[in-house]
């Protein structure tokens, strides 16, 4: 196949209805491929961008002069242009076809998925999700120092008078309960955490049905994609510099992406409030990393701010181990310092720990017990991991719970305004209706990076299975409003092949929060990561394979799509 040439899948591929409702039709990206009736869409999708209402001090887009046949020629070239760019500013993954990929730096590189255009985003959408960062960062924050929350709402054996649910998740969920055990050591020797670290990433989608801004969920551990993210919104700047006019499209209205620098600020911010000059950042990764460029960036950005202290006088700004590496040889002191091969360490980064396939062995637990035992600053440490487990995104999204960590009545609006449809298993009015509707929910475990939620048949027949076992394993899930947002037609590119298909998308919004005891030093929202996928993939990981990386162009338009 060319890589000049996009090639359709949609036609194998079809949106699935919401029972009861009418399902979205499909609207056109910013721009489209190279079908028909692909004169008029790119028409109407020109139209579109030249209405929208600029962010102040940026211009609409001008219609350009190119003819249909102009504009699928600059689509053609845009591919070829695009993947050169990946390769030249790193916007790359570890190839899964070489066997050194993951291990070796450097060998076996493709380019990172990419969709060629970026994904229209109403403006007013975006500022409710930019605003919303600082507030989760201190919920997050509040909700970690209530230790007897989390261990209610995780476990059976404290009751503090709140409406939980009567299934515990730690019973039947052994990756939860372990973390629940270093959670409760933790409490048992009264550790305080006085400088707390969060990156965290909050996911939304666009529900068509209530045109609203629904979150999936709050990434409190190993939020990635901070790096390869920014350098997408790049991408596509750079693109659409150059063919902007003949597409129609402004690439003014491509929000920047600070993602990595940012991130890279607040490791640097946490460094520095460790107050050791000689102390170095651990990255905590998986044996085999094929995502480990977008660490990287990180690395780099976090050597550009602090080149003296981390690079001229001690020669790293960060060591890379794994859990395994880790316990061989780490140690924690007396005074509480964290040492790992005669290095002290100042902040432990995890870009891994958060799935069970983390822990192959008790070698790997004992790891994560010794870095939480110690003095360093976590990122996250064990409560802000527990904070992001499904079973609390549930909980908080319970009548009166925000209220026990937030006093600010309208940013405890704002936050339940976000929230989607939540519920424990043993609500059985919501258990009997998901099994009868189950297109209309989403089965979610308690696990994170893809490929885990459970859909439709499957999801039916879970719960009946659940039932009959008439056990607590119920609590190892909970239910969630399924959210229906509008497809549209995306040219998209992995491998240095293009294909347009029916698409969704999906805004995660970065947020960088910082505290030393009482003194807030960061609480940023912190930029973006768009990801987007086929409309008939339920999965939606980048990394585990299931989507393409993107970015957002503004529109002001009130709804997800082009009306017709």
């Amino acid at each position: 196949m060319s890589s000049s040439s996009c090639v359709s899948h949609h036609h194998h591929h079809q949106v699935r209805p919401r029972h009861g409702s009418r399902q979205p039709l499909p609207a056109p990206r910013a721009a489209a491929a190279s079908f028909a009736p692909l004169a008029l869409r790119r028409r109407r999708v020109a139209r579109a961008a030249m209405s929208a209402e600029a962010p102040p001090g940026v211009a609409p887009a001008e219609e350009g002069p190119g003819t249909a046949a102009g504009r699928q020629a600059a689509l053609g070239d845009m591919v070829e242009d695009a993947a050169v760019w990946c390769a030249v500013h790193g916007l790359v993954v570890g190839d899964r076809a070489h066997p050194r990929s993951g291990t070796v730096p450097g060998v076996g590189l493709v380019h990172a998925p990419f969709s060629l255009l970026p994904a229209r985003f109403p403006a007013p959408f975006w500022k409710q999700a930019c605003e919303l960062a600082p507030i989760f960062n201190e919920l997050v924050d509040r909700v970690s120092l209530d230790g007897e929350f989390l261990q209610a709402a995780l476990s059976r054996q404290v009751n503090i008078n709140l409406p939980f649910s009567n299934f515990r998740t730690r019973k039947v969920d052994e990756f939860t309960a372990r973390l629940l055990e270093i959670h409760e050591k933790m409490m048992a020797v009264n550790k305080k955490e006085d400088i707390r670290l969060g990156l965290h990433r909050s996911d939304y989608m666009l529900d068509s049905e209530t045109n609203s801004l629904l979150q999936i969920e709050l990434n409190t551990i190993s939020s990635s994609f901070p790096g390869l993210g920014s350098l997408v919104s790049e991408l596509h700047r750079t693109l659409l510099n150059r063919y902007g006019k003949v597409l129609g499209l402004d690439s003014k209205r491509i929000p920047q992406n600070w993602a990595a620098t940012q991130f890279a600020e607040a490791l640097g911010k946490a460094w520095a409030e460790y107050n050791n000059e000689s102390a170095v950042v651990l990255m905590v990764v998986q044996p085999e990393e094929r995502n480990m460029y977008d660490q990287y960036w990180l690395v780099n950005h976090l050597k550009e701010l602090y080149p003296f202290y981390l690079t001229v006088t001690y020669g790293a700004t960060t060591i890379r181990k794994t859990l395994a590496q880790v316990e061989a040889g780490g140690k924690v002191l007396t005074d509480g310092t964290l040492v790992i091969d005669g290095r002290t360490v100042a902040v432990v980064y995890f870009r891994a720990g958060y799935a069970p396939t983390d822990y192959p062995s008790e070698v790997e637990w004992r790891a994560r017990l010794l870095m939480e035992q110690s003095s360093a600053i976590k990122c996250p440490s064990i409560s802000y991991h527990l904070v992001g487990t499904k079973k609390i995104q549930q909980e908080l999204a319970k009548s009166n719970v925000l209220e026990r960590f937030i006093d600010n009545k309208e940013d405890i609006a704002k936050l339940r305004k976000s929230f989607a449809g939540l519920w424990s298993l043993d609500n059985e009015e919501i258990v009997q209706l998901a099994i009868e509707k189950p297109d209309l929910f989403v089965l979610k475990p308690q696990r994170e990076g893809g490929g885990n939620n459970i859909y439709g048949h499957d999801l039916r027949e879970t719960l009946i299975k659940l039932q009959k076992e008439q056990g607590e394993s119920l609590a190892a899930y909970i239910l969630m409003q399924r959210i229906f947002p509008k497809a549209s037609l995306s040219p998209l590119v992995r491998g240095g092949e293009c294909f347009e298909d029916l698409t969704i998308s999906e805004l995660g919004i970065y947020g960088a929060y910082l505290r030393n005891k009482d003194k807030v030093i960061l609480n940023n929202q912190s930029g973006y990561l768009m990801r987007t996928k086929v409309s008939s993939s339920n999965e939606g990981g980048v990394a585990a394979g299931f989507a393409v990386l993107d970015s957002v162009i503004l529109t002001d338009e009130l709804r997800n799509g082009i009306e017709s």
